[in-house]
């Protein structure tokens, strides 16, 4: 018997998903320390299975397990004749992390915006938030843009 873990591979989401996606979803947002409702959570789900929304999800597997999650919106710009690549959510299991997963979950948020033809693909982290921050490093650079929030 082997000790070895199967492969990493990176799918787009299902129905099937959910239940194995929601506490990852929920250590997300424990991350960032936000709190989102259940109806926004089931909301966002079924956004991702609706062929009418800009918005898709992937998920990285091992065997049968989902073990991260990218989430992208595309959407107009004022900079572009075509649509930009948000990548708004990316979040991989703290016990496998490392091991490409997140790389693999990047890539397929770029393969996507490349299918699409889009303007840019984008995101933001917080500054905080170094060992991610390493990974994007690696896979893009900073354009030094600073975000700022109004309250609403």
């Amino acid at each position: 018997m082997s000790d070895q873990q199967p492969a990493v591979t990176v799918r787009a989401i299902q129905p099937g998903d959910y239940q194995q996606w929601l506490p990852l979803w929920l250590a997300y947002q424990d991350f960032y320390q936000v709190t989102l409702s259940e109806e926004i959570s089931r909301t966002t789900f079924e956004r991702f299975l609706d062929a009418q929304e800009p918005m898709y999800s992937a998920v990285a597997v091992q065997g049968d397990v989902v073990i991260g999650f990218v989430n992208l919106v595309l959407h107009r710009s004022t900079w572009a004749v075509s649509d930009f690549c948000y990548l708004e959510d990316l979040y991989v299991a703290p016990s496998i992390r490392g091991s490409g997963a997140g790389k693999l979950l990047i890539e397929w948020v770029q393969a996507q915006a490349r299918e699409r033809r889009c303007g840019r693909l984008y995101w933001h982290t917080q500054e905080s938030n170094e060992r991610a921050q390493r990974l994007y490093d690696w896979v893009a650079y900073k354009p030094g843009v600073i975000e700022y929030r109004m309250e609403l």
